[in-house]
């Protein structure tokens, strides 16, 4: 029955390149989670939007489930493969396909990378101005898909606010056009903001129109030791109140353990509990005496007690692998993660209440986290220890994530910031949408996707 089928998709799209052998379907089928065995029945890599038309189509005929694959640098399993789906990977479909100077876009195809979008801008010089560690791997496509925010969100926000117009193919194979690179479009129904942070599972991006932007002023980045938690916020708001703000971003000692250990280099002397690094415009003497100032009274205050500020790109580009690898260096551990968020306001309290709850639940366990506190993300790690079984040690973890996603209903917070809500998150969707919400995200996703072969098992049921 599968050769059958497989046969017909070879009828239907006959330069479609299709991979079979056991090594693919295992590098394919999942993504960074490494929760779940990956079993798709094939891999298939388009080259063009027809293609991908044609697999939709067959797909509808024959009753088979697909999964867009891009970068799969997923941590939610929004990528993962395993109950006999079709693998569709865009990494043939990784082309910039036009620049407009006058309305300051790019298209470009899904499989792209984000750091070669980045490349592409640059040419004409301008940004793309979204941007966190994996952009070497990630795929705009998997950026749409989970409408990526990055560390950079404080001032550009996230990925939803840079596309321009996207192409669509849904599952019953039609291609459209949504909103096709336009300023202004009161016409109704935004689909391509619905699709934006959809997983895959209202339709799969085929292209995508992006914004660019000028090139911020010359900039310069601050690493501050802090060090206690009440302290994190004021730093934040003595930065925000005096400079221009690209990014705010802290880590704990913890995270600063494993990228040095990873080759990172510790510009301190002595360890501190937490660790904030910014960057901020630079580019006059008063910028940079400003800057001066506001590290002057954090060490006053006693919210800082160390810091260094980059005096070259090089310099720069040191400090910021310190917060840009704790995930790659946390990789090799397999950690269970939380990516949640709060708003800004609520992020002390928060921070207090979430510290409690994760030294009495965890006081056994290595736990990492970091995130983007300017804008109320946080990503929570914990590291698995040697020689402790994989599922014993997931069920010990998410008996604390039901805690948790507790707390972020009391808070009105998020189960999932940047990642998605993939296979991880689903059971714990309520704690942030209403029951009234998730019906009617299950009446689009039905109107999309009646047969429910769109990356299915993905966000609910």
């Amino acid at each position: 029955m599968l050769d059958s089928r497989l046969a017909e998709l070879a009828r239907a799209a006959p330069a479609l390149r299709v991979l079979t052998a056991a090594t693919d379907l295992e590098h394919y089928g999942r993504d960074w989670t490494r929760r779940w065995t990956p079993a798709p029945c094939a891999i298939a890599l388009p080259a063009s939007i027809d293609e991908v038309q044609a697999i939709a189509r067959w797909a509808s005929a024959q009753r088979v489930a697909l999964v867009p694959s891009g970068g799969r640098t997923g941590l939610s399993g929004g990528a993962v493969a395993a109950n006999g789906e079709l693998v569709v990977s865009f990494e043939r479909m990784n082309r910039v396909l036009d620049f407009n100077a006058v309305d300051r876009t790019l298209t470009v195809q899904p499989g792209i990378a984000l750091e070669a979008v980045h490349r592409a801008a640059a040419e004409h010089g301008l940004i793309y101005p979204v941007d966190f560690g994996a952009r070497g791997s990630c795929s705009i496509g998997g950026n749409i898909a989970t409408n990526a925010g990055g560390i950079r969100v404080i001032r550009y926000g996230n990925t939803r606010e840079w596309i321009a117009g996207l192409k669509l193919v849904t599952a019953s194979g039609e291609l459209l056009d949504l909103n096709r690179g336009l300023i202004k479009n009161s016409s109704g129904y935004d689909l391509r903001q619905l699709v934006i942070g959809a997983e895959g599972t209202l339709g799969f991006v085929v292209e995508a129109t992006l914004k660019l932007t000028d090139p911020p002023p010359a900039s310069q980045v601050m690493l501050f030791a802090v060090p206690a938690m009440d302290a994190l916020m004021r730093v934040f708001g003595a930065c925000r109140s005096k400079l221009h703000l690209s990014a705010f971003e802290f880590f704990t000692d913890r995270a600063l353990h494993h990228v040095v250990a990873h080759g990172a280099q510790n510009p301190f002397s002595e360890i501190s509990p937490y660790y904030v690094v910014t960057e901020f415009d630079a580019a006059t003497d008063t910028q940079q005496q400003t800057a001066l100032d506001v590290f002057e009274q954090c060490v006053n205050e006693g919210w800082v007690s160390d810091g260094v500020m980059s005096q070259s790109e090089a310099q720069a580009a040191a400090l910021w692998r310190l917060r840009d690898t704790i995930t790659e260096s946390l990789a090799p551990h397999r950690p269970y993660k939380n990516d949640i968020s709060v708003r800004i306001s609520a992020v002390p309290a928060f921070l207090d209440e979430m510290s409690a709850l994760l030294t009495r639940e965890y006081p056994q366990f290595d736990v990492v986290w970091f995130g983007h506190i300017g804008d109320g993300n946080l990503h929570i790690n914990v590291v698995k220890p040697e020689g402790l079984d994989d599922t014993a040690f997931i069920a010990q973890c998410e008996q604390v994530t039901k805690q948790l996603a507790a707390m972020l209903h009391k808070y009105g917070g998020s189960i999932s910031a940047e990642h998605g809500i993939g296979l991880v998150k689903k059971d714990y969707l309520q704690s942030t949408r209403s029951v009234a919400e998730i019906a009617l995200m299950r009446g689009v996703r039905a109107t999309f996707d009646p047969l429910g072969l769109l990356n299915p098992g993905k966000l609910f049921e």
